[in-house]
């Protein structure tokens, strides 16, 4: 988890530096941030602009938006109804989440009581993401077996 200025130009660096050099990088289509703040980083080269199915299986890494965020878990919750973000996060090594400071709440139950996230258009299909996959069921602990490897938080303040 990072602390990120709100500039979409902080936004890119900071996806770029986490990324490394691995490419291509496949985003997801904001619902709930201004699609401004990935702007910038949609411009750069190895950042894929038209995605097909193979590209979904094949891209290391993967930028969506959190509608919300869990302090007391530290999970995120991403809305896999919207766009490509079902594929974005689950399908790349690398899954790295932006969400907006004034979207955490303080335990899970919160999403359905506070007014921002409890009125009548609440109707989505969401995630709670807490980090990578894991699984110890037949033998010793393997990550990423259900989604990514690697779960990167990018929090807007």
């Amino acid at each position: 988890m990072e602390l990120v200025a709100r500039s979409p130009e902080a936004v890119r660096d900071a996806v770029l530096a986490r990324a490394s050099a691995k490419r291509p990088i496949l985003i997801a289509e904001p619902r709930y941030l201004s699609p401004d703040y990935f702007r910038p980083l949609r411009s750069e080269e190895g950042v894929l602009r038209n995605p097909n199915a193979a590209d979904y299986r094949s891209a290391p890494v993967g930028v969506t938006e959190a509608f919300a965020a869990v302090a007391r878990t530290g999970s995120v919750c991403v809305d896999i109804d919207a766009d490509i973000a079902g594929y974005v996060s689950l399908l790349p090594h690398l899954h790295i989440v932006v969400v907006d400071i004034d979207r955490l709440v303080f335990r899970p139950a919160d999403l359905f009581r506070l007014e921002q996230f409890a009125r009548p258009t609440y109707h989505r299909n969401f995630v709670f993401i807490s980090g990578p996959s894991a699984t110890a069921d037949m033998g010793p602990l393997v990550r990423g077996v259900h989604g990514p490897h690697e779960l990167h938080i990018m929090v807007l303040c």
